[in-house]
Formats: C-alpha cells, structure tokens, sequence
C-alpha cells in the first residue's frame, strides 16, 4: 500500500529498500484499480450523446490530460505519502482542475470519483481528506447546474448521487485506512523481523568468530605452544651436555626431532581442521600412555597411567577434552611442580561418566590465590563446553591434583582403531 495516514507516531514511518519495496509491490494493484476507473470515465464521456460531440471530445482531451499527470508526478507523490505533503497538496489541486472542469459539461466525468477518493486519502489527513471530497462531489453538480440549466428532477437525481457518492467515500477512506493501517503494521513487522534477522545473524558471526578464536588459542596453547616449550628446554639440556654427555646429547637430540615432528603434525591437524594427531588410528588410553612416556624423557622424572572401568571408544569430542586436559595438566607439572615432580595420569571409564585425574608430588600450591596463566582457564573452559566440571586441589609442599568429569553421552564405534589393555 502506499504510504500511511497521518499518525501520531513518526518512529513507525518506514524508510529504506525495504519499505520501498513492500509498498512498491503493493502499489501496483492501485495503478490498476486507477487504470479501470480512469478508461471506463473516459469511455463514459466519449460515448454519451449530451451535450454533443464537440463539448464532449473537449472534455475527454481535458480529463486525458489527467493520465501522464499521474504517471509523470502523481504515481511518486502517492508512493510517499503524506511524508512530501507540499507536492501532494499541488498533485491533487492539478487533478481537481482536469476533474472538476470536464465534469461541468459532461456529468459522466464524475465517475473518476472512484479513483479520487481513494488518493485524497492517502495524501491528506482525516478531515481535510472529507472535506476535499465534499468539494469534489459538491462543486461538479454546482458547475453543472449553472452551465447546462436542467430541469428540477435532473437536478435532484444528481443532488441524490452526490449526497450517495459522498457517503461511499466516507465509507471507502474508512477503509482504505484501516488498509492502510494495517499494511504499515504488517510493513513496520516484516523491517523489524529483516532487522532482528540481520542482528542475529551478526551476533551468531560475531560469536562463532570469538569461540573459534577462543578454540584454536586453546589448541595451540595445549599443542604447539607446549611442544616448543619442550624444545626450548631439550635445547638448554643439550647446551649443558654437548661437552660432556654426547650419548645424552644424541639421546636429546632425538627427542627434539620427535617433538618437532609431532608438533608439526598438530600444526597440519589444525590447519585442516581434523583431531589432535596422537588420537589419529589410536585410543585415547594410548595417546594417554604416549604422553607420559614423553614426560619421562624429556624430564627424568617417573608419570604412570591408570586405567580402569571399561575402556571404549567414547565421542571423539569428549575424547579431544580428555587428551587436551592431560596434555595441559603435564605442561603445567613441569612447568611449576618442581624438577623431577612424578606425576600419575588416571582414566576411569564409568557408566555415563569419563573421569580425568593429573596427580603429582610438586610443590602444590593454593588455589585459593589468584595465578596469572591461560592453561586452568582453558581447562575448565574445555570440561565446561563438553557439559563436564574440572576442579583443582592443591596443598602448598603436597603436590597438585586435577579431576575432570565428563559425561558420556554415545558412545562411538571406531572399527579402525586398536585398544590396549595393558
């Protein structure tokens, strides 16, 4: 529909391709509807036989003339409604002038009151749209009685049409906006649903952006940044030992390629998106077992593995969480427990839950007392997006205890994959 009638809410006039676009669609039933009216007028006034072809061909040209005022100006002022009141107002007086001058002559011509009414009120206000109305039925019978001098029952026959057209366009711009209304309703709804589309879709981008961001920082901090930390330290090993100590040089040497070609596969397992290397054709108890063994050589000091319950292949997801949590928790052992703090990684496979444990005999600490880091954060962080819980226990001098529970939703076959037992 065409723009709104005056409302007293100027927030809810609509602007924009969207606006524009609805109306726009919705408009072209009135250019038909105009198009009926304004053929069957014209057709009316060429074909009557009173007052003669001269007058009557001189009052069809004129109300001709209304069709490009239309299409040239009239069509784009409706569009916009009362929002370019001004141009309206000039609109409707050039096509009062091509109506009201044929009708003075020709009754007929007042046929185009059906395609009038319905402009007046879309352009102007309640009121002025009546009363504009009341001119435009009123006025052609008073031109016409002057001009043509009928007869009293002529006379009253028109008087009676005018008083019924009148009413019909009371009744008609009541409609039209209610229409109206109704379409602004529906118009302002269909902006405000594009709207909030468009913010949610932002915001869904926005998030996914942020918590993929959040997840390849705790890749890399559990993957690559520990893997050159390790290599960081067999280097400072090596330059103590070079001199001294070759077969423990070679020895370190060769850790320090196996830790660089594992951390190169992390690298090209993050770079085509797929799981941590070491769960790649092998159990998580395994992988399990590779790290600590890892540990053991690059420290000296003792990281046993325990597992009990009955080991199956669980979601590959719950799976990544439980690697990355020991990956984490040997990282930080080494890192703060103290040189040659041992260490034992426990996996209990439980019914619907996976329980994690990273025990060692470091210094301890309290957790009570806030310490800077990103590992415990991505920790809980990991246990807390997989629906689980990690908790850290820590006595100042009695070592650190980590326990992870995560629930165990499906379990997953992997026929490619071989378990271990022992």
């Amino acid at each position: 529909m065409p723009a709104d009638l005056p409302l007293e809410e100027p927030s809810r006039q609509l602007t924009g391709p969207l606006a524009s676009d609805v109306y726009f669609h919705a408009y072209r039933r009135w250019d038909a509807y105009y198009a009926i009216v304004f053929v069957a007028t014209l057709l009316f006034i060429v074909t009557g036989s009173d007052p003669g072809p001269g007058p009557r061909a001189a009052a069809a040209a004129l109300f001709a003339t209304a069709a490009p005022w239309y299409l040239l100006f009239g069509r784009e002022v409706l569009l916009a409604g009362e929002e370019d009141r001004r141009r309206g107002v000039l609109y409707l007086a050039g096509l009062s002038v091509f109506f009201l001058l044929p009708s003075a002559f020709v009754g007929e011509t007042r046929t185009a009151l059906f395609a009038l009414a319905p402009q007046c009120f879309i352009l102007l206000r309640l009121g002025w749209a009546l009363a504009a109305l009341a001119a435009l039925n009123v006025l052609p019978v008073v031109a016409w009685a002057l001009v043509r001098r009928p007869d009293p029952h002529d006379l009253f026959l028109n008087s009676l049409f005018t008083v019924v057209s009148l009413a019909f366009s009371a009744v008609l711009g009541s409609w039209i906006i209610m229409v109206i209304d109704q379409s602004r309703e529906r118009a302002r709804l269909i902006a405000e649903l594009e709207a909030s589309r468009e913010e949610v879709a932002r915001l869904s981008a926005a998030h996914g952006a942020l918590a993929e961001r959040e997840r390849l920082s705790r890749e890399i901090h559990d993957t690559l940044a520990q893997g050159f930390t390790s290599l960081l330290m067999l280097v400072q090993a090596v330059e103590s030992e070079f001199e001294h100590d070759v077969p423990l040089t070679r020895r370190h040497l060769d850790l320090m390629a196996r830790t660089a070609r594992e951390n190169l596969a992390e690298a090209r397992a993050l770079v085509a998106g797929a799981g941590p290397a070491g769960l790649d054709g092998s159990s998580l108890p395994d992988a399990v077992r590779r790290l600590a063994a890892r540990y053991e050589e690059q420290t000296g000091a003792r990281a046993r593995v325990e597992v009990s319950g009955s080991v199956r292949p669980l979601a590959a997801s719950l799976e990544v969480v439980a690697l990355r949590s020991c990956q984490e928790g040997l990282s930080n052992v080494r890192r703060h427990a103290g040189p040659r703090a041992a260490v034992a990684l426990e996996l209990d496979y439980g019914g619907d839950v996976l329980r994690v444990g990273i025990r060692d005999t470091g210094c301890g600490f309290d957790p009570a007392v806030p310490h800077g880091g990103y590992g415990l954060t991505g920790l809980r962080a990991r246990a807390r997006e997989a629906g689980g819980t990690a908790a850290v226990h820590g006595v100042p001098g009695e070592g650190t205890t980590v326990r992870i529970e995560l629930p165990v939703r499906m379990p997953v076959p992997a026929p490619g994959r071989k378990e271990s037992t022992r």
